[in-house]
């Protein structure tokens, strides 16, 4: 409420005459309500800057009211079982001269200082209302992650935790040979390439020739090449190289040993670096085939293959699928194992390469109870999903659960020395036995 400052009344007089002899003068120049409360210095009135401005009689007023509000606060809490106090004198007085009502209700009415310092409702509140809100959030999502798991467990479909894949040519990024930089460029060719020079089925087309007799040259030939201690890729080239041969020639009965020694001649002139000459061969056969008709057989099979001999056998992927298996010696042996097996048998043929030498790591994994049996590695790398390579995988097996039994016993032998392991003495998959 504002205030008008006190002037004497002699000056009150004095300024009074001066008033109403400037009046008209005052009255022009004067502002509307410019003059109301304390915003001017009256006329007249002298005042020293340093000295304040005393109180309104109304402001005094206000601060009696609120010391009296106060002392009877004090009465309160000191006598508690007093219902009505005796008011004060000076109380009493000073009530008396408090004129207007609701300045007596807004200093009774105005809060504590400290109460308003110290809590603050409107924040309470929002505290509160975060705090519940949090905590429904919370349950909400909680009930909706149980509600996904469970349905997601009913319907087959719950995440597993995603495996890492390995970089199987991390370890060969300072080898030249290895090639990292194109190697994955190059068996996806091979994948590609490996249907076109892909034998088809061709027993029906060959009246002399049946399976039996196939193996019993693949059997020899197995024998040959570990008595020349040739590489693997001379040999599954050698056996490619009969097979797409006989897929588009016949021959008769007596001439299917000299195919066999001409295509060992020309893998071994191929891949080897010392190839065995033709004289070997001629002394292996123990004289049964000369040497202009090894030459002879050798320019015909050139011949009706039109010279290509580059091509993607078991053994190039099988090289590549043991790597990502990330193998131990046992692993390595037993796929190799597998997989020469499944070459000796001409019902493998309905497979292609690739598929083989992957179900032949497959099959092994599961001969050595290895886990897991199949990765997202070897996924990546293969191209075959587990499902994909259950049938070739148990065919595979089923040859080793019956070759101990056969008479063709070279790759029997060859597998049982310690040298690779003995893993021909090893029990099959059971899980994989029809």
């Amino acid at each position: 409420m504002a205030s008008r400052p006190i002037v004497p009344l002699q000056q009150q007089a004095r300024g009074g005459k001066e008033q109403k002899k400037n009046g008209a003068v005052d009255g022009k120049n004067r502002k509307a309500l410019g003059d109301i409360g304390n915003l001017d210095l009256v006329k007249g009135v002298e005042i020293k800057p340093n000295r304040p401005i005393t109180r309104s009689f109304c402001a005094q007023l206000l601060a009696n009211a609120q010391a009296a509000a106060d002392a009877e606060n004090n009465k309160k809490l000191a006598i508690p079982n007093v219902a009505n106090p005796k008011p004060n004198v000076a109380d009493g007085i000073v009530a008396k001269r408090v004129a207007p009502k609701p300045a007596e209700k807004k200093v009774t009415a105005k809060p504590k200082p400290h109460e308003i310092i110290e809590i603050n409702p409107a924040e309470e509140v929002q505290k509160h209302k975060k705090k519940d809100g949090g905590e429904k959030k919370k349950k909400s999502q909680t009930l909706t992650s149980v509600l996904t798991a469970r349905s997601k467990a009913a319907c087959g479909l719950t995440k597993k935790p995603k495996e890492q894949i390995i970089d199987i040519d991390a370890g060969d990024s300072g080898n030249e040979l290895a090639a990292v930089e194109y190697i994955e460029d190059m068996y996806k060719f091979y994948k590609l390439a490996e249907n076109e020079s892909r034998p088809h089925q061709y027993m029906d087309s060959q009246p002399e020739i049946n399976e039996r007799m196939r193996a019993i040259l693949v059997d020899w030939l197995i024998d040959v090449h570990t008595k020349f201690d040739l590489s693997l890729e001379t040999l599954y080239l050698t056996i490619n190289i009969i097979d797409r041969f006989l897929a588009v020639k016949t021959v008769p009965r007596k001439e299917l040993q000299l195919v066999g020694i001409s295509a060992m001649l020309m893998a071994s002139k191929y891949e080897e670096i010392w190839p065995p000459e033709v004289h070997d061969f001629v002394c292996l056969s123990d004289r049964a085939f000369i040497h202009e008709e090894i030459l002879a057989m050798e320019k015909i099979i050139l011949g009706k293959l039109e010279w290509t001999l580059t091509v993607p056998t078991p053994y190039v992927f099988l090289v590549r699928f043991i790597k990502a298996s990330v193998p131990d010696q046992e692993l390595e042996n037993m796929a190799h194992f597998l997989s020469e097996l499944g070459m000796m048998h001409y019902a493998t043929l309905m497979y292609c390469p690739s598929m083989v030498a992957a179900s032949a790591v497959f099959a092994a994994r599961c001969t050595l109870n290895k886990t897991p049996i199949w990765n997202e590695t070897l996924k990546l790398h293969t191209g075959y999903s587990e499902k994909q390579l259950m049938n070739c995988a148990q065919l595979l097996v089923s040859f080793h659960s019956t070759i101990g039994g056969e008479k063709l016993k070279v790759l029997y032998r060859k597998y049982s020395d310690p040298e690779r392991g003995a893993v021909a003495f090893l029990s099959p998959a059971k899980n994989l036995i029809v």
